[in-house]
């Protein structure tokens, strides 16, 4: 893992820790190098036995000035930290690992504890048995002399330690059967003392001391044994469950005692369990809030009766403990309550039931610092997902449905539906205008997003948009399928659709659809899909934020999906256009309207043309009119999407002509030249695809574009070895005819006394394109 170092000492940091001194000044370029050098390898250095931190300061230092020393300072600090984070990265990588083995040492611990005291204690014993057995040997063996003595010896009274040790046997029995536990306790404590103190004074004999080791080990194993059975009586709670694990670990035990105390806390929830029975008519809710009150109190309790016996010496194995609980929790909730609704679709009733646990959980967060949330979302996650599928499954069939009886009319939200009454549109006092199905679609996204502002805290909120966006995406599918030509025609379709919907006829009802499609993704499904926002969800943010959780909110950005979403329209008015130019350019027959044919053919008439635009562009700007006029009532307040409808529109006609391989093949190197009135025709098609398409209909690329294959057919009439700008009238000759035929079609009527305006800004643009492609041409 490379470091992140500093912007100031990356390019004077030497490639390795092991570079000579004057790597520093020689080596001014070694930051690139040096990223690529694993971190293990800069660290042998450091791990080698005879390393020598002063000798390594004092030689990189020696040729360096203060500048360098910062800098080599500044890289050994980075290393560190790098190293820091390569250190808590394995951790956590092994953390469970760590836990586990943790808990096997500690029990190994306590068990070698037991051992070592029951070896001590039959060792003790045997020593005494076998001292005995020799001292009574020799007293058999003496002599009259010595029968003297052992009679003196007998006649002496036994020390109070003696008669001590002799009663305390009899003294544990009486406290630990009246379960006098501390007073046991002290006892033993005792009793270890005096074991000490007369090994070291050799103030009782072999055998007795024996025997008293082995009556503190037997009673402590006794006591042991009864304050674990004591732990294990449902009746224990509270109070006497801490004072039984107190006193197994006074004991020496607390492993055992530990895993008591959580035994009991477990017992006594799974008694609790038993009075909650889950029914098929019982509702989800109401099961997680029990089902949760029980398991998060128990786990509450196990863990402060931990901390108050044991502090944080067993954190780890209450950790684990904890989740177990919550894992069987989450299990239970997942079998009773959210499966059935997952199932059903019951996208609301599951993030209820995520919701309460949720919440129940944040308590113990809160108050314990105990987190188990991302363990509860972990289980949950999946039977959520599966109910958020099946209710976007359930809008896209009933649109698709809905689809199938539209008649593609604009209307206003139906009389108390919920765009109507509960919409945050109708709040601000704005009625869209939508097709029967658009109108149901979105009503149903309003409802769905009612339900989905809790899918936050669950990493769901990307999935939910991108969920949202596929079945937008299935009703533009439905929306193309409406237009006339693509029955035959699925290049713009994504995806498999129902072909049953009505079929757009007229071209009001497809800028219908256009009309559902823009609004929908211009404004009405970002402003519905606010609620999965964190401005939106800002008092339950903050709850989280209080949770450490903050983490877990990954909201999508909101222009991204926008522009998704446009995309998504996008297909919808190229599909548009795309009907619309093919129905311009192509017959019903399947004949071509525009062909390189109609301009070469034209200097085989002996007469002279009646002058005036191709009928194909004529056609053009008619449709691009009735278009427009039909536009301004349906696109009212969105005039742009509009705008840039018909200038795809043109575009897409013009693009034909310039990409149509045939087309250029018959003008460039057909058999037939291009003749001059095949010139002068196809210059009057584009100036008057200028000049009607000028701020209105044509944007810059598609402007260019028209100039570039201008520039082409003047230069395939040049290869002829005639000069273009000898046989093409005057720039007003073509302003002329065009603006008339703009007048005939549009039904404006001319200026005045029939002269064209001069300083108009039409004529003034249109005169400078007619200019500039006529210089290039002469060129």
């Amino acid at each position: 893992m490379a470091s992140a170092k500093s912007s100031r000492s990356r390019a004077s940091v030497p490639s390795g820790l092991g570079a000579p001194p004057g790597a520093l000044q020689a080596n001014g370029g070694g930051g690139a190098q040096e990223a690529g050098v694993q971190l293990a390898d800069k660290l042998k250095i450091f791990k080698t036995d005879n390393f020598d931190s002063d000798a390594y300061v004092q030689s990189k230092c020696q040729t360096m000035n203060e500048r360098e020393i910062k800098q080599l300072c500044n890289y050994l600090q980075d290393l560190k930290k790098a190293s820091a984070e390569e250190m808590r990265k394995s951790v956590y990588a092994n953390y469970a690992s760590f836990i586990r083995t943790s808990k096997e040492i500690s029990d190994l611990e306590g068990e070698l504890l037991s051992i070592k005291n029951l070896l001590g204690a039959q060792t003790g014993l045997i020593r005494g048995l076998a001292e005995g057995v020799n001292i009574d040997s020799l007293s058999a063996a003496s002599d009259g002399g010595k029968e003297d003595e052992k009679s003196s010896i007998e006649d002496q009274e036994p020390s109070d330690i003696e008669k001590w040790a002799v009663e305390f046997p009899d003294l544990l029995e009486v406290l630990l059967a009246e379960r006098r536990v501390d007073e046991a306790l002290d006892a033993l404590d005792e009793a270890e003392r005096v074991v000490t103190d007369a090994k070291q004074k050799q103030t009782l004999g072999t055998l007795a001391l024996a025997l008293l080791q082995n009556a503190v080990s037997e009673h402590r194993q006794k006591l042991a044994d009864q304050l674990a059975e004591a732990a294990c009586q449902s009746s224990t709670r509270g109070v006497e469950l801490r004072a039984a694990a107190s006193a197994l670990k006074r004991l020496g035990d607390g492993p055992r005692a530990h895993t008591l105390l959580l035994t009991a806390h477990d017992q006594r929830l799974q008694y609790n369990m038993q009075v909650i029975h889950p029914t098929s008519t019982s509702y989800g809710g109401a099961y997680t809030a029990a089902v949760s009150q029980q398991v998060f109190s128990a786990i509450a309790q196990a863990v402060n009766d931990s901390q108050a016996v044991f502090g944080d010496e067993y954190a780890s194995e209450l950790v684990i403990w904890s989740t177990k609980q919550a894992e069987s929790f989450a299990h239970l909730v997942k079998r009773h309550a959210l499966a059935s609704s997952a199932a059903a679709g019951g996208l609301r009733a599951a993030v209820e039931c995520v919701q309460i646990a949720i919440e129940h959980c944040s308590l113990l967060e809160v108050h314990l610092k105990l987190s188990l949330s991302s363990v509860l979302l972990r289980l949950f996650r999946p039977c959520v997902e599966q109910a958020l599928d099946a209710n976007l499954r359930r809008i896209e069939e009933s649109t698709s449905a809905l689809a199938a009886a539209d008649d593609w009319v604009l209307i206003y939200p139906p009389t108390g539906s919920r765009t109507s009454s509960r919409s945050s549109t109708s709040v601000m006092g704005f009625q869209p205008k939508l097709t029967s199905s658009a109108h149901r679609f979105y009503s149903m996204v309003q409802d769905f997003f009612e339900d989905v502002g809790p899918l936050l805290s669950m990493q769901l909120g990307g999935s939910t948009m991108d969920g949202l966006l596929k079945v937008f995406n299935s009703y533009i599918n439905l929306l193309i399928n409406a237009l006339p030509s693509s029955m035959e025609d699925e290049t713009y379709l994504d995806g498999p659709v129902n072909k049953l919907v009505q079929i757009a006829e007229t071209e009001t009802q497809q800028l219908s659809l256009l009309a559902n499609a823009s609004l929908l993704a211009e404004d009405l499904l970002p402003r519905a899909a606010m609620k999965l926002s964190p401005h939106y969800q800002a008092g339950r943010i903050e709850d989280t934020r209080r949770r450490g959780l903050d983490k877990n909110i990954r909201m999508p950005e909101q222009r991204e999906w926008k522009r998704k979403l446009q995309r998504t329209v996008d297909r919808l008015r190229d599909s548009f256009c795309r009907q619309h130019a093919l129905d311009l350019i192509f017959t019903e027959d399947g004949d071509t309207n525009l062909s390189a044919e109609m301009y070469i053919n034209m200097d085989s008439n002996s007469e002279e043309p009646d002058w005036a635009p191709s009928l194909i562009f004529q056609e053009l700007y008619a449709k691009l009119n009735r278009i427009a006029t039909v536009a301004s009532d349906i696109f009212v307040g969105r005039e742009r999407f509009a705008t840039l409808l018909m200038m795809r529109l043109t575009e897409t006609v013009i693009l034909w002509l310039s990409e149509d391989q045939s087309f250029w093949e018959e003008i460039e190197e057909g058999q037939r030249p291009l003749g001059p009135l095949g010139l002068q025709q196809f210059y009057l098609d584009m100036q008057f695809v200028i000049l009607f398409g000028q701020g209105r209909f044509l944007s810059r690329h598609v402007h260019q574009v028209i100039i570039d294959v201008i520039e082409r057919v003047m230069a395939a009439f040049s290869a002829t070895g005639m000069n273009p700008d000898s046989v093409l009238p005057s720039n007003d000759w073509f302003f002329d005819i065009a603006q008339e035929t703009i007048f005939r079609i549009s039904g404006k009527a001319r200026y005045g006394n029939g002269e064209r305006e001069l300083n108009s800004p039409t004529a003034s643009v249109s005169a400078q394109s007619i200019s500039s492609v006529r210089s290039l041409g002469s060129s």
